[in-house]
Order: structure tokens, then C-alpha cells, then sequence
């Protein structure tokens, strides 16, 4: 299966994705209704009611089989964007199954129980497992950045940046730096472990603009030195 982005220029446009399926391919997609050109054999489409879980965790009802050989294009809203994700042999992420566009044959989902802390700051006690060989389409909002994790030497991450990562990978809540930075600073997920941590940049993009007008400088010197000044002083 080939996939194509098609990014569009004019200003509040949303992304074309083009799929290309060869013989034998089949992509489930979630999100049938974003589909708007197809090209292929009428009974290359087929669409069929989800089970329960995948209507209680998607809030939808129906999913497209798109079999191959076919061409179809989905067109994404202004913000969002998707990401493939390609899964082999032992890998696997969790990732929120409201956000999956598509995934192939060969994916395998099991749900998994969030521990209390990662439902405090994730907002949701439930997580979907991928697994198994083959890819997923996720939507997200902003640039995907891809790290692979080590063992030993830990990778931080804002904790609301931070989009799939693998089930046995390590997660301590905590800040780093000195004194100052770990004050002004969000809260971070401190991980180790093996295989790779997906996160969205562009989440401080709000406040970088918002630096950038002219808000006087007497404001923006309290709100860098005073321990937590950039919650209480707006």
C-alpha cells in the first residue's frame, strides 16, 4: 500500500491523503465519510457495522473495508493531519483508538487500563495496544516527531505533547533543570526503555505568538522569575 500527502497551499486548508492499494492490500478505515474520490472495482468498498467496543471507544458506527486494487483520496479539516505509523515483529504502541483514521490486516488491538498517575494527566483511564505487522493512520494536530528510547538514558517529554509510546516503556512523571526551569516549566514524562515515542510539536505554539506581541516587559520579567508566574499572571 502507497501513501501520498497531498499538503495543501491556500490558507486554512486541511491535507488530501492519497491511498493506493495493490492486490491483496485492505485498509479498515474509521472515518468513512472523509473519503471523497475513489477509483477501482464498485465491490472494492465494503462498509460494515463495528463491533461494540470500536463504537463505544470511536463514537462511530460504521467502518469502509477498502480492498485492493483500488486508489481512493480522503480529505482531512483545517488542523489536522495524519501520521503512519508502521508496526513489525515485537513492536507495539498505545495510542487513544478515537484518533485512528485507518489500519491494515496484520493489527492486532487489545485495550489496556491506564495506572492512576497516566490517567491523571492523560485524561483517559483507557488506552488501545497496536500491535503486530502492519501500519495505522493517526490524526493529529501539528508536526509528528518519532524518537527511539534507551535503557538507560532518559528522554523527556512535555506530558501533554506526547502521542503513543510502548506499553513496557518506563513513565515517571516529574520537571528537570535547575531551580528556575524546573518552576517554569510543564510537567514531562521521563521515559526509558525500547522502541519509539511518538510527539506532536507545535503544542507551544499559542504561547510563543503570544511572546511575541508587545505585552511590556516589566510583565513578562515577573512572569519568568516568579516561581510559577506563568500560571497566575496572565
Amino acid at each position: 500500500m502507497i501513501i501520498r500527502m497531498e499538503d495543501t497551499t491556500a490558507a486554512g486548508a486541511g491535507q488530501a491523503v492519497t491511498f493506493s492499494l495493490t492486490e491483496g492490500d485492505m485498509a479498515h478505515v474509521l472515518h468513512p465519510d472523509q473519503i471523497v474520490a475513489y477509483r477501482g472495482p464498485a465491490f472494492g468498498r465494503s462498509d460494515r457495522l463495528m463491533n461494540v467496543k470500536g463504537m463505544y471507544r470511536k463514537k462511530k458506527l460504521i467502518r469502509a473495508d477498502m480492498k485492493g486494487p483500488c486508489q481512493f483520496t480522503a480529505a482531512l479539516p483545517p488542523g489536522f493531519s495524519m501520521h503512519e505509523i508502521e508496526l513489525t515483529g515485537e513492536e507495539d504502541m498505545l495510542y487513544d483508538f478515537r484518533h485512528v483514521f485507518f489500519y491494515t490486516q496484520g493489527i492486532h488491538m487489545q485495550t489496556r487500563i491506564l495506572k492512576l498517575k497516566n490517567m491523571l494527566v492523560t485524561r483517559d483511564a483507557i488506552k488501545m495496544k497496536f500491535s503486530g505487522n502492519g501500519s495505522l493512520g493517526i490524526l493529529t494536530q501539528g508536526p509528528v516527531c518519532k524518537v527511539k528510547l534507551h535503557a538507560t538514558e532518559p528522554l523527556y517529554v512535555d506530558a501533554g505533547s506526547i502521542i503513543a509510546y510502548p506499553e513496557q516503556a518506563q513513565l515517571d512523571l516529574t520537571v528537570y533543570g535547575n531551580h528556575l526551569a524546573s518552576q517554569h516549566m510543564n510537567y514531562h514524562w521521563k521515559l526509558t526503555g525500547e522502541g519509539y515515542v511518538l510527539f506532536q510539536a507545535g503544542r507551544q505554539n499559542q504561547r510563543l505568538a503570544q511572546e511575541f506581541n508587545d505585552e511590556g516587559l516589566v510583565k513578562r520579567f515577573l512572569r519568568e522569575v516568579i516561581p510559577f508566574g506563568g500560571v497566575f499572571i496572565k
